[in-house]
């Protein structure tokens, strides 16, 4: 049986820091043929790029074989 490779959701996705009305800032999060969203709220820009850094090696960590999709089957015993 040949092993089709899936990519993680947000393998493809865009980030952007935002500043906020109150002055905290967020990241802009679009992922293709999706509405951008919005994670808030960081207390400074550098906090919200090491959030952008830290989820992007979480989704190429996911994307590893043995990464996100074998978990998510883990996680539901049903799409085994």
């Amino acid at each position: 049986m040949a092993t089709m490779l899936k990519t993680h959701p947000h393998a493809a996705a865009t980030y952007r820091v935002i500043a906020l009305e109150d002055g905290s800032f967020g990241v802009e999060v679009t992922i293709p043929d999706s509405y951008p969203t919005k994670v808030s709220s960081f207390p400074t820009a550098a906090d919200a790029e090491a959030w952008i850094r830290e989820h992007q090696h979480r989704v190429q960590s996911q994307t590893q074989p043995g990464g996100w999709f074998r978990n998510a089957a883990r996680r539901n015993p049903r799409s085994q």
